[in-house]
Protein backbone atom coordinates (compact mmCIF):
# COMPACT_ATOMS: atom_id res chain seq x y z
CA UNK A 1 0.00 0.00 0.00
CA UNK A 2 1.45 3.43 -1.16
CA UNK A 3 -0.81 6.56 -0.12
CA UNK A 4 -0.47 9.33 -2.34
CA UNK A 5 -0.75 12.65 -1.68
CA UNK A 6 -2.46 14.89 -4.06
CA UNK A 7 -0.25 18.07 -4.26
CA UNK A 8 -2.72 19.96 -6.60
CA UNK A 9 -5.83 19.97 -4.16
CA UNK A 10 -3.42 20.36 -0.83
CA UNK A 11 -2.03 23.76 -2.64
CA UNK A 12 -5.46 24.98 -3.70
CA UNK A 13 -6.83 24.28 0.14
CA UNK A 14 -4.17 25.96 1.71
CA UNK A 15 -4.56 29.10 -1.34
CA UNK A 16 -8.06 29.08 -0.27
CA UNK A 17 -7.44 29.01 3.74
CA UNK A 18 -5.00 32.02 3.25
CA UNK A 19 -8.21 34.05 1.55
CA UNK A 20 -10.03 34.03 5.08
CA UNK A 21 -7.23 36.80 6.32
CA UNK A 22 -8.24 40.80 7.54
CA UNK A 23 -5.71 41.71 5.66
CA UNK A 24 -5.09 41.61 2.35
CA UNK A 25 -2.22 39.00 0.37
CA UNK A 26 0.34 37.69 0.85
CA UNK A 27 -0.43 38.83 4.54
CA UNK A 28 -2.65 37.03 6.66
CA UNK A 29 -4.08 37.98 9.83
CA UNK A 30 -6.63 35.51 11.77
CA UNK A 31 -7.45 35.66 15.06
CA UNK A 32 -9.04 33.18 17.25
CA UNK A 33 -13.18 34.25 17.78
CA UNK A 34 -13.26 36.34 15.00
CA UNK A 35 -15.63 36.55 12.34
CA UNK A 36 -12.69 35.56 9.57
CA UNK A 37 -11.84 32.67 11.84
CA UNK A 38 -15.08 31.26 12.68
CA UNK A 39 -15.20 31.03 8.55
CA UNK A 40 -12.02 29.75 8.02
CA UNK A 41 -13.15 26.61 10.77
CA UNK A 42 -16.35 26.56 8.61
CA UNK A 43 -13.97 25.98 5.66
CA UNK A 44 -12.14 23.32 7.39
CA UNK A 45 -15.25 21.43 8.86
CA UNK A 46 -16.54 21.19 4.75
CA UNK A 47 -13.57 19.42 4.35
CA UNK A 48 -13.44 17.20 6.82
CA UNK A 49 -17.38 16.39 6.31
CA UNK A 50 -16.18 15.90 1.85
CA UNK A 51 -13.76 13.29 3.26
CA UNK A 52 -16.61 11.58 5.30
CA UNK A 53 -14.88 12.30 8.64
CA UNK A 54 -17.30 13.26 11.49
CA UNK A 55 -16.71 16.43 13.51
CA UNK A 56 -17.03 17.56 16.78
CA UNK A 57 -16.35 20.57 19.05
CA UNK A 58 -14.94 20.90 22.48
CA UNK A 59 -16.14 24.17 24.63
CA UNK A 60 -13.29 26.22 23.73
CA UNK A 61 -13.30 25.09 19.91
CA UNK A 62 -10.87 22.60 19.44
CA UNK A 63 -11.80 20.81 16.78
CA UNK A 64 -11.72 16.84 16.27
CA UNK A 65 -12.22 14.99 12.60
CA UNK A 66 -12.29 11.71 13.15
CA UNK A 67 -11.73 8.71 10.32
CA UNK A 68 -13.27 5.80 12.36
CA UNK A 69 -10.85 2.41 12.45
CA UNK A 70 -12.01 -0.90 12.63
CA UNK A 71 -11.46 -1.25 16.85
CA UNK A 72 -13.37 2.44 17.70
CA UNK A 73 -12.62 1.47 21.18
CA UNK A 74 -8.93 1.16 20.93
CA UNK A 75 -7.09 4.29 21.83
CA UNK A 76 -6.98 6.76 18.44
CA UNK A 77 -4.02 8.31 16.76
CA UNK A 78 -3.85 11.89 15.94
CA UNK A 79 -2.28 14.73 13.71
CA UNK A 80 -3.27 18.30 13.22
CA UNK A 81 -1.79 22.01 14.38
CA UNK A 82 -3.24 25.48 14.25
CA UNK A 83 -4.79 27.85 11.46
CA UNK A 84 -5.04 31.01 14.02
CA UNK A 85 -2.24 33.86 12.30
CA UNK A 86 -0.52 36.45 14.48
CA UNK A 87 -1.13 39.71 12.40
CA UNK A 88 0.81 40.19 9.22
CA UNK A 89 1.77 36.83 9.24
CA UNK A 90 2.20 34.33 6.75
CA UNK A 91 -0.20 31.47 5.15
CA UNK A 92 1.81 27.98 6.37
CA UNK A 93 2.22 28.26 9.84
CA UNK A 94 0.06 25.70 11.41
CA UNK A 95 -2.03 25.15 8.10
CA UNK A 96 0.54 22.65 6.74
CA UNK A 97 -0.22 20.58 9.46
CA UNK A 98 -3.82 21.09 9.48
CA UNK A 99 -4.87 20.71 5.52
CA UNK A 100 -1.40 18.23 5.14
CA UNK A 101 -2.84 16.31 8.26
CA UNK A 102 -6.56 15.78 6.38
CA UNK A 103 -4.72 15.33 3.19
CA UNK A 104 -2.82 12.20 4.46
CA UNK A 105 -5.96 10.54 5.72
CA UNK A 106 -7.52 11.38 2.48
CA UNK A 107 -4.73 9.36 0.83
CA UNK A 108 -4.36 6.64 3.05
CA UNK A 109 -8.12 6.19 2.12
CA UNK A 110 -7.54 6.40 -1.26
CA UNK A 111 -5.23 4.00 -1.11
CA UNK A 112 -7.30 1.30 0.00
CA UNK A 113 -5.98 1.63 3.80
CA UNK A 114 -7.86 0.34 6.63
CA UNK A 115 -7.16 1.57 9.61
CA UNK A 116 -7.35 0.05 13.17
CA UNK A 117 -7.01 2.39 15.34
CA UNK A 118 -9.77 5.73 14.82
CA UNK A 119 -7.48 8.62 13.32
CA UNK A 120 -7.74 12.09 14.64
CA UNK A 121 -7.48 15.40 12.68
CA UNK A 122 -7.06 18.14 15.45
CA UNK A 123 -7.46 21.73 14.72
CA UNK A 124 -5.95 23.54 18.38
CA UNK A 125 -7.52 26.86 19.17
CA UNK A 126 -5.33 29.67 19.59
CA UNK A 127 -2.05 28.46 18.93
CA UNK A 128 -1.01 31.90 19.28
CA UNK A 129 -1.29 34.39 22.19
CA UNK A 130 -2.46 37.14 20.12
CA UNK A 131 -5.52 37.76 21.44
CA UNK A 132 -5.49 36.64 25.06
CA UNK A 133 -1.95 36.58 25.87
CA UNK A 134 -1.26 33.16 25.98
CA UNK A 135 0.05 30.75 23.55
CA UNK A 136 -1.11 27.21 22.93
CA UNK A 137 -4.71 27.95 24.86
CA UNK A 138 -6.63 25.11 23.57
CA UNK A 139 -3.92 22.33 23.45
CA UNK A 140 -3.42 23.64 27.57
CA UNK A 141 -6.75 22.99 28.34
CA UNK A 142 -7.51 19.81 26.48
CA UNK A 143 -4.19 18.35 28.21
CA UNK A 144 -5.04 19.64 31.92
CA UNK A 145 -1.99 22.63 31.91
CA UNK A 146 -4.54 24.98 32.36
CA UNK A 147 -7.77 24.49 34.22
CA UNK A 148 -11.58 26.32 33.72
CA UNK A 149 -10.39 29.13 35.67
CA UNK A 150 -8.85 30.56 32.55
CA UNK A 151 -12.50 31.39 31.28
CA UNK A 152 -12.82 34.27 33.66
CA UNK A 153 -8.88 34.89 34.35
CA UNK A 154 -8.01 35.66 30.72
CA UNK A 155 -8.91 38.60 28.81
CA UNK A 156 -8.17 40.17 25.49
CA UNK A 157 -7.01 43.68 24.84
CA UNK A 158 -10.73 44.51 24.02
CA UNK A 159 -11.16 43.81 28.07
CA UNK A 160 -13.59 40.96 27.28
CA UNK A 161 -12.97 37.08 28.53
CA UNK A 162 -12.26 34.20 27.32
CA UNK A 163 -15.44 33.42 28.16
CA UNK A 164 -17.72 36.03 26.70
CA UNK A 165 -15.41 35.86 23.57
CA UNK A 166 -16.01 31.88 22.83
CA UNK A 167 -19.57 32.07 23.49
CA UNK A 168 -20.05 34.81 21.12
CA UNK A 169 -18.49 32.56 18.52
CA UNK A 170 -20.62 29.34 19.18
CA UNK A 171 -18.52 27.62 21.92
CA UNK A 172 -21.06 27.02 24.93
CA UNK A 173 -19.86 23.82 26.84
CA UNK A 174 -18.06 24.02 30.00
CA UNK A 175 -14.41 24.17 30.00
CA UNK A 176 -14.53 21.58 32.37
CA UNK A 177 -15.23 19.11 29.40
CA UNK A 178 -12.14 19.49 27.67
CA UNK A 179 -9.44 17.87 29.13
CA UNK A 180 -9.22 14.49 27.46
CA UNK A 181 -9.25 11.52 29.01
CA UNK A 182 -5.36 9.70 29.63
CA UNK A 183 -6.60 6.88 27.53
CA UNK A 184 -7.70 8.68 24.55
CA UNK A 185 -4.74 8.81 22.26
CA UNK A 186 -1.71 6.31 21.88
CA UNK A 187 0.21 8.53 19.62
CA UNK A 188 0.28 12.29 17.93
CA UNK A 189 2.28 13.76 15.06
CA UNK A 190 2.52 16.86 13.72
CA UNK A 191 3.32 18.20 10.74
CA UNK A 192 4.59 21.61 10.51
CA UNK A 193 7.18 24.03 8.50
CA UNK A 194 10.64 24.21 10.71
CA UNK A 195 10.51 27.98 10.62
CA UNK A 196 14.24 27.98 10.78
CA UNK A 197 16.86 27.93 7.91
CA UNK A 198 18.44 24.14 8.66
CA UNK A 199 16.63 21.93 6.98
CA UNK A 200 17.21 24.36 3.87
CA UNK A 201 20.46 25.16 4.06
CA UNK A 202 21.58 21.57 4.38
CA UNK A 203 19.65 20.33 1.39
CA UNK A 204 17.67 17.79 3.75
CA UNK A 205 13.79 17.04 2.83
CA UNK A 206 12.95 16.27 6.31
CA UNK A 207 13.71 16.89 9.86
CA UNK A 208 12.79 14.61 12.62
CA UNK A 209 12.16 16.70 15.86
CA UNK A 210 13.43 15.10 18.84
CA UNK A 211 12.55 17.69 21.20
CA UNK A 212 10.51 20.76 21.62
CA UNK A 213 11.89 23.95 23.68
CA UNK A 214 9.30 26.00 26.21
CA UNK A 215 9.49 29.48 27.10
CA UNK A 216 9.30 30.92 30.20
CA UNK A 217 7.69 34.44 29.53
CA UNK A 218 7.89 37.36 31.94
CA UNK A 219 7.23 40.72 32.39
CA UNK A 220 9.29 42.77 34.19
CA UNK A 221 7.96 46.28 35.09
CA UNK A 222 10.71 49.04 35.92
CA UNK A 223 9.70 52.10 38.15
CA UNK A 224 11.75 55.09 38.43
CA UNK A 225 11.38 58.77 38.97
CA UNK A 226 9.72 60.98 36.56
CA UNK A 227 10.26 64.75 35.93
CA UNK A 228 10.75 67.44 32.96
CA UNK A 229 13.52 66.42 30.61
CA UNK A 230 15.32 69.98 30.95
CA UNK A 231 14.87 70.19 34.75
CA UNK A 232 15.91 67.05 36.28
CA UNK A 233 19.79 67.17 36.08
CA UNK A 234 21.57 63.82 35.00
CA UNK A 235 23.32 63.11 38.41
CA UNK A 236 19.74 63.12 40.05
CA UNK A 237 17.87 60.76 37.38
CA UNK A 238 16.38 57.17 38.09
CA UNK A 239 15.37 56.79 34.57
CA UNK A 240 12.86 53.64 34.56
CA UNK A 241 13.72 53.54 30.73
CA UNK A 242 17.66 53.60 30.89
CA UNK A 243 17.77 50.88 34.20
CA UNK A 244 15.15 48.79 31.74
CA UNK A 245 17.98 48.77 28.55
CA UNK A 246 20.68 47.45 30.85
CA UNK A 247 17.93 44.71 31.78
CA UNK A 248 17.38 43.84 28.32
CA UNK A 249 21.45 43.77 27.40
CA UNK A 250 21.68 41.70 30.76
CA UNK A 251 18.89 39.14 28.89
CA UNK A 252 21.12 38.30 25.97
CA UNK A 253 24.20 38.19 27.84
CA UNK A 254 22.26 35.93 30.03
CA UNK A 255 21.37 33.58 27.26
CA UNK A 256 24.89 33.83 25.57
CA UNK A 257 26.42 32.92 28.62
CA UNK A 258 24.73 29.30 28.77
CA UNK A 259 27.10 27.69 26.06
CA UNK A 260 24.66 26.51 23.93
CA UNK A 261 22.89 27.65 20.23
CA UNK A 262 19.88 25.94 21.75
CA UNK A 263 19.40 28.76 24.47
CA UNK A 264 17.66 31.87 23.44
CA UNK A 265 16.65 35.19 24.81
CA UNK A 266 14.21 37.74 23.35
CA UNK A 267 12.86 41.30 24.78
CA UNK A 268 9.98 41.72 22.31
CA UNK A 269 7.97 44.44 24.26
CA UNK A 270 9.44 48.06 25.71
CA UNK A 271 6.74 49.95 26.81
CA UNK A 272 7.86 53.21 27.81
CA UNK A 273 5.75 55.45 30.45
CA UNK A 274 5.02 58.24 29.80
CA UNK A 275 6.28 58.07 26.32
CA UNK A 276 6.97 62.03 25.99
CA UNK A 277 10.27 63.14 24.06
CA UNK A 278 10.54 65.63 26.86
CA UNK A 279 9.62 63.84 30.23
CA UNK A 280 11.88 61.38 32.11
CA UNK A 281 10.19 57.71 31.63
CA UNK A 282 8.97 56.98 35.37
CA UNK A 283 8.13 53.29 34.19
CA UNK A 284 9.24 50.81 31.83
CA UNK A 285 7.70 47.25 31.14
CA UNK A 286 9.50 44.33 29.25
CA UNK A 287 8.48 41.31 27.96
CA UNK A 288 10.82 38.96 28.05
CA UNK A 289 11.41 35.69 26.32
CA UNK A 290 13.58 32.59 27.66
CA UNK A 291 13.88 29.51 25.72
CA UNK A 292 15.27 26.42 25.77
CA UNK A 293 15.31 22.31 25.34
CA UNK A 294 16.86 21.82 29.05
CA UNK A 295 15.28 22.70 31.70
CA UNK A 296 18.11 23.16 34.34
CA UNK A 297 20.14 25.07 31.70
CA UNK A 298 16.81 27.67 30.99
CA UNK A 299 15.95 27.99 34.48
CA UNK A 300 19.62 29.19 34.86
CA UNK A 301 19.42 31.99 32.49
CA UNK A 302 16.59 33.24 34.34
CA UNK A 303 18.56 33.31 37.65
CA UNK A 304 20.77 35.14 35.66
CA UNK A 305 18.38 37.64 34.47
CA UNK A 306 17.08 38.04 38.28
CA UNK A 307 21.00 39.23 39.26
CA UNK A 308 21.06 41.59 36.64
CA UNK A 309 17.20 42.74 37.96
CA UNK A 310 18.59 43.07 41.49
CA UNK A 311 22.05 44.74 40.30
CA UNK A 312 20.61 47.23 38.36
CA UNK A 313 17.92 48.05 40.85
CA UNK A 314 20.36 49.03 43.11
CA UNK A 315 22.58 50.79 41.41
CA UNK A 316 20.42 53.14 39.78
CA UNK A 317 17.82 53.29 42.13
CA UNK A 318 14.73 51.95 40.75
CA UNK A 319 12.18 49.07 41.78
CA UNK A 320 11.97 46.32 39.56
CA UNK A 321 9.59 43.70 40.32
CA UNK A 322 9.12 40.65 37.72
CA UNK A 323 5.80 38.78 36.78
CA UNK A 324 6.00 35.25 35.28
CA UNK A 325 3.47 34.61 32.71
CA UNK A 326 3.89 31.10 32.29
CA UNK A 327 7.20 28.58 32.79
CA UNK A 328 6.62 25.24 30.72
CA UNK A 329 8.58 22.48 30.68
CA UNK A 330 10.31 21.46 27.31
CA UNK A 331 9.23 17.95 26.29
CA UNK A 332 11.54 15.01 24.31
CA UNK A 333 9.76 13.08 21.56
CA UNK A 334 8.98 9.99 21.74
CA UNK A 335 11.37 7.12 20.30
CA UNK A 336 9.24 5.03 18.65
CA UNK A 337 7.73 7.95 16.60
CA UNK A 338 11.34 9.17 15.68
CA UNK A 339 11.89 5.68 14.15
CA UNK A 340 8.45 5.41 12.90
CA UNK A 341 9.37 8.92 10.78
CA UNK A 342 12.86 7.96 9.90
CA UNK A 343 11.79 4.47 8.54
CA UNK A 344 9.17 6.47 6.26
CA UNK A 345 11.37 9.04 5.00
CA UNK A 346 14.13 5.99 4.16
CA UNK A 347 11.08 3.81 2.47
CA UNK A 348 10.51 7.03 0.29
CA UNK A 349 13.88 8.10 -0.53
CA UNK A 350 13.87 10.95 1.39
CA UNK A 351 16.51 13.15 3.36
CA UNK A 352 16.43 13.16 7.03
CA UNK A 353 17.98 14.73 10.07
CA UNK A 354 17.13 14.76 13.64
CA UNK A 355 16.48 18.61 15.07
CA UNK A 356 15.45 20.09 17.95
CA UNK A 357 12.45 22.75 17.58
CA UNK A 358 13.44 26.06 19.28
CA UNK A 359 10.05 27.28 18.67
CA UNK A 360 7.18 25.89 20.51
CA UNK A 361 3.93 23.96 19.28
CA UNK A 362 0.71 22.17 20.70
CA UNK A 363 2.62 19.25 20.09
CA UNK A 364 4.61 20.29 23.06
CA UNK A 365 1.22 19.82 25.79
CA UNK A 366 0.18 16.99 23.57
CA UNK A 367 2.97 15.41 25.12
CA UNK A 368 1.15 15.11 28.07
CA UNK A 369 -1.52 13.44 26.64
CA UNK A 370 0.19 10.88 24.29
CA UNK A 371 3.19 10.12 22.93
CA UNK A 372 4.43 12.44 19.93
CA UNK A 373 6.60 13.42 17.25
CA UNK A 374 6.81 16.42 14.79
CA UNK A 375 7.66 16.54 11.22
CA UNK A 376 8.95 19.21 9.93
CA UNK A 377 9.93 20.50 6.60
CA UNK A 378 12.49 23.36 4.79
CA UNK A 379 10.90 26.87 4.53
CA UNK A 380 12.05 29.57 2.14
CA UNK A 381 15.12 31.51 3.86
CA UNK A 382 13.75 29.98 7.89
CA UNK A 383 11.24 32.72 7.17
CA UNK A 384 7.88 32.63 9.68
CA UNK A 385 5.56 34.65 10.96
CA UNK A 386 5.74 37.16 8.29
CA UNK A 387 3.93 37.73 4.63
CA UNK A 388 6.66 36.07 2.68
CA UNK A 389 6.61 32.71 4.85
CA UNK A 390 6.88 30.37 2.15
CA UNK A 391 7.09 26.23 1.47
CA UNK A 392 7.30 24.71 -1.65
CA UNK A 393 4.53 22.16 -2.93
CA UNK A 394 6.84 19.80 -2.98
CA UNK A 395 8.15 20.01 0.39
CA UNK A 396 4.54 19.86 1.61
CA UNK A 397 4.13 16.93 -0.22
CA UNK A 398 7.20 14.83 0.94
CA UNK A 399 5.66 16.00 4.19
CA UNK A 400 2.29 14.88 4.36
CA UNK A 401 3.06 11.52 2.44
CA UNK A 402 5.53 10.86 5.34
CA UNK A 403 2.59 11.92 7.62
CA UNK A 404 0.58 9.52 5.91
CA UNK A 405 2.84 6.64 6.24
CA UNK A 406 3.37 7.52 10.10
CA UNK A 407 -0.09 7.31 10.96
CA UNK A 408 -0.59 4.06 8.42
CA UNK A 409 1.98 2.66 11.10
CA UNK A 410 0.82 3.73 14.43
CA UNK A 411 -2.81 3.39 13.57
CA UNK A 412 -2.17 -0.35 12.53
Amino acid sequence: MTARVDPQRLARELDTLATFSDEPAPAVTRIVFTDTDLRARAYLKSLCRDAALSVREDGVGNLYARWTGTDPHAPAVATGSHIDAIPHAGRFDGTVGVLGGLEAIRALREAGFRARRSIDLMLFTSEEPTRFGIGCLGSRLLSGSLDESAGERLTGGDGRSLNDARADAGFGDSLALVPLASDAYCAFVELHIEQGPLLERAGVDIGVVTAIAAPSSQRIIVEGEGGHAGAVLMRDRHDAFLAAAEIALGVESAARASGSDDTVGTVGVCEVFPGAVNSVPSRTTLAVDIRDVDLARRDAVLERVSAACRETASRRGVNVRAETINADPPTRCEPAIIEAIEQACDARGFTHQRMISRAYHDSLFMSRVAPTGMIFIPCRGGLSHRPDEYASPEAITRGASVLADVLARLST
